[in-house]
């Protein structure tokens, strides 16, 4: 037995230490799972890859057409403090002498036709009495509001002057995070400057700017005056709007937003035909679908949003929409978001009818909504700042 074993022991032995390195080298062999790490490794290639080393076309391309402006507004202020004196006012009442007071600012527009119509932002010319565009080429005008949008904050301007140097407008829906932005305006006065960076992100919203947001959010230093000016590709088309940014100093901290040109040129348009932007409206306020209200509605898992308010004889209440109405789809898009499905509807022409699922005490109802025209915000109250 022990000259058996003698013999056939180290065999044995030999061959569980081989089947232990085969398991450790092939653990799939036997079901259990791989040790090895793939990773994908770049082919080899025998010339590197490099970006331009200019983009100096580019800019000579789009810079003639991004303006500088000049805004000018008079406001009226009283001459003395004496004047708001209570008992000097009860001598010679309301009728105090005020004196004139010029207040300007500074921005950025871009030229988008040769017949010279020009895209800015809604808060750089807002109450303006005087809007002054200084071209590139050193001509100076004056131009006038053909109309403005403070949802999008955008605004249309024109001017009349020869030989004018439209920028060539480019596709936002085909821009991808990566791609190469140029940013081109007038940051605080200095004169048309160009910063580059790439675009960071697409179709932000829920940022608090405006009513409709789908903005490009880029890298490229924006800075108070740059308002209006042109974001641009690689190639030197048009982009985008700039718009605002996200700073606790008041300085670029690499968060630029711009609009997008596809939204801008819409909104374009529509002034020029109508003098205002058209938009389809329901007449509801809707609130997000919290967990705790989607259970309550037996809806866990489900879009939706709530209606919170119905404006009197729109076309929601005419279409027998209700308070605490769940809308779960509208023409068959799902109504997760509320700034999405209204901003769904703003693009449904007015006077077309739409499709509305709804979920109200527990039963899933459809109703029909003809869409009426949005009416325009209500304008802020106009406050005149006082000098400390």
């Amino acid at each position: 037995m022990l000259k058996a074993l003698r013999f056939s022991g180290w065999p044995l032995l030999a061959g569980v230490l081989i089947a232990l390195l085969i398991i450790q080298r092939y653990p799939q062999w036997v079901g259990l799972p791989s040790l090895d790490v793939n990773l994908q490794q770049a082919p080899q290639t025998t010339s590197v890859q490099q970006g331009p080393v200019s983009y100096a076309d580019a800019v000579t391309t789009a810079a003639p057409s991004v303006v500088n402006l000049y805004t000018t507004k008079v406001i009226n202020k009283p001459n003395h403090p004496l004047f708001e004196d209570p008992q000097f006012r009860r001598f010679f009442g309301d009728n105090s002498p005020k004196q004139k007071r010029m207040e300007s600012s500074l921005g950025s527009g871009v030229i988008m036709s040769p017949e010279g119509y020009l895209l800015t932002n809604n808060h750089v010319t807002s109450g303006a009495d005087q809007i002054v565009v200084a071209l590139k080429d050193g001509r100076e005008t004056l131009a006038r509001v053909i109309g403005s949008d403070p949802e999008t904050d955008l605004a249309v301007l024109k001017i009349d002057l020869k030989n004018l140097p439209s920028i060539t407008v480019g596709r936002s829906d085909n821009i991808r995070i990566g791609d190469v932005a140029l940013a081109i305006g007038n940051p605080f006065g200095v004169g048309q400057t160009v910063t580059m960076g790439i675009i960071s992100a697409t179709g932000r919203n829920q940022l608090g700017l405006n009513n409709y947001e789908d903005f490009i959010q880029t890298d490229a230093a924006i800075n108070p005056g740059n308002s209006g000016g042109a974001l641009v590709d690689a190639n030197g088309n048009l982009t985008g709007i700039n718009t605002a940014i996200f700073s606790k100093s008041g300085g670029s901290q690499g968060i630029g937003f711009a609009i997008p040109v596809k939204l801008a040129m819409e909104v374009m348009k529509s002034i020029i035909e109508h003098g205002q932007v058209i938009r389809g409206w329901l007449g509801i306020e809707v609130q997000p679908l919290t967990q705790e209200l989607a259970e309550s509605f037996g809806l866990s898992g489900r879009p939706g949003i709530v209606v919170a308010g119905i404006f009197r004889d729109g076309p929601a209440q005419k279409a027998g929409l209700q308070l605490g109405d769940v809308i779960l789809a509208i023409d068959g898009e799902p109504a997760g978001d509320g700034r999405r499905s209204m901003n769904q509807v703003a693009r449904i022409k007015p006077t077309d009818k739409v499709t509305i699922q709804v979920m109200r005490n527990g039963k899933e109802i459809k109703l029909t909504a003809e869409i009426g025209l949005r009416p325009p915000p209500a304008p802020a109250p106009v406050k005149e700042k006082e000098e400390e």
